[in-house]
């Protein structure tokens, strides 16, 4: 597995030096001169914890809760001041964790946001089932949330039961969605669990839509090591039919694919917090990618606030990017969305795509991966179910790795990829 990643990674670098993350923490993060910046903000607390959910996260206490609060919102004001005036960016979306658990202290978050950013494309918030309710809702409203994400996963109590989630009223939900307008109501819907038929993921779809979103993420089942799962991961055969058969299924029902995993009733409705050039990260595990590195903060949200509390980034480990690292890391996120532009590639690397990476998309488009159309570089099928296949080997060579060693140590010296 992660001699296929090693393999691919120095071909497309043209490098045989791994990824190299070291200690380093920034006094000053140059963002000011970046364009299409977005911000992400983390809230890493749950009421219960999810057995197969990777990311950062630990057991809701309100005065823990608090206390990381007052800390986020320095941090905030702490990387806002870098930059002099007010720096426009794309989107805010908060993620967790369960944000709503905050949901009484948004508004001053946000507002600190604003202080130093100017948002164009709205605000983004991961919900729990439990918070779809009229003063969650009408919260989120009153402080100028334009997108919201709900973790159903599914719908069937027969996944359900394998992911430990409670049962979820649809019509509960249906009644909740019909009282309230936001831009994007989207659904995150779970596939290639065990035994789980075309036809089970087909009904979770319908369900989802017919329920009032307009946006639904079919993310697949990752089997992380650190998780100590025991849920069995289906095989890349019946993954390839599923994910092939339900594409097709939304494709012919009109929905429009904005992403590998994500269909929409609606071209305007839109929810990725991965799919932008550049972005800041706010908050324990957070991520700030800029134009020559990656940084991400400790995942100890003890280590975190103390950190922050002294006026210093909570960072836990930067990689300096060559040329090359940044134009990989680039076309992966970019690929996620199944459109490569040419003239984007140009405009932010100053460089043409063809002559950096030629041979490599003239192979792909052999292999029937990728649709050359205009002056874009579009994913088939097929690219879309291998773009599935690598990035299940990225992730179990690289984030699985990272996140779990995170997870036991606050602040590494260094990490070889």
């Amino acid at each position: 597995m992660s001699y296929l990643t090693t393999i691919t990674r120095m071909w497309l670098t043209r490098s045989f030096k791994p990824w190299t993350f070291t200690n380093e923490n920034d006094n000053f993060l140059d963002f000011g001169e970046l364009d299409k910046l977005g911000l992400y903000i983390h809230i890493p607390f749950c009421k219960s914890i999810c057995s197969f959910c990777p990311y950062c996260k630990e057991i809701y206490e309100v005065e823990k809760c608090n206390k990381y609060i007052e800390s986020l919102i320095k941090e905030i004001h702490l990387v806002g001041s870098m930059h002099v005036g007010k720096k426009v960016v794309t989107s805010l979306y908060f993620g967790g964790g369960t944000p709503a658990l905050a949901i009484n202290s948004l508004y001053k978050i946000i507002d600190a946001v604003k202080e130093h950013f100017i948002i164009t494309e709205g605000i983004g918030v991961e919900l729990h089932p439990n918070d779809v309710r009229i003063d969650v809702l009408q919260e989120l409203q009153k402080i100028g949330v334009t997108k919201i994400s709900i973790g159903i996963q599914s719908f069937q109590k027969k996944f359900q039961s394998i992911l430990g989630r409670e049962a979820v009223d649809i019509q509960y939900l249906k009644s909740m969605l019909n009282k309230f307008y936001f831009e994007t109501i989207s659904i995150d819907l779970i596939f290639a669990l065990p035994s789980q038929k075309y036809e089970d993921l087909k009904k979770d779809i319908d369900d989802a839509f017919n329920a009032g979103a307009n946006h639904i993420a079919i993310y697949p089942f990752i089997n992380f090591s650190f998780l100590n799962s025991n849920i069995p991961v289906m095989n890349n055969n019946e993954k390839k039919i599923l994910l092939d058969r339900i594409s097709n299924y939304c494709l012919n029902k009109g929905y429009v694919r904005n992403s590998i995993w994500t269909f929409t009733n609606n071209k305007k409705a839109k929810y990725s917090s991965m799919t932008r050039d550049n972005f800041l990260g706010f908050g324990c595990s957070a991520t700030t990618l800029l134009r020559d590195q990656f940084k991400i903060n400790t995942f100890s949200v003890e280590e975190y606030c103390n950190r922050i509390d002294n006026n210093i980034l909570a960072t836990a480990l930067t990689i300096r990017f060559s040329i090359r690292q940044r134009m990989i890391y680039y076309l992966f996120w970019t690929a996620y969305s199944t459109v490569i532009s040419k003239k984007n590639f140009k405009e932010f690397f100053g460089i043409s795509l063809e002559k950096m990476y030629g041979i490599e998309m003239k192979l792909a488009k052999k292999l029937g991966f990728i649709i050359e159309k205009n002056d874009t570089y579009q994913l088939s099928l097929k690219g879309c179910f291998y773009y599935h296949y690598y990035e299940n080997y990225y992730t179990l060579a690289y984030i699985d790795k990272m996140w779990g060693y995170l997870r036991n140590n606050p602040f590494p010296k260094r990490m070889v990829l």
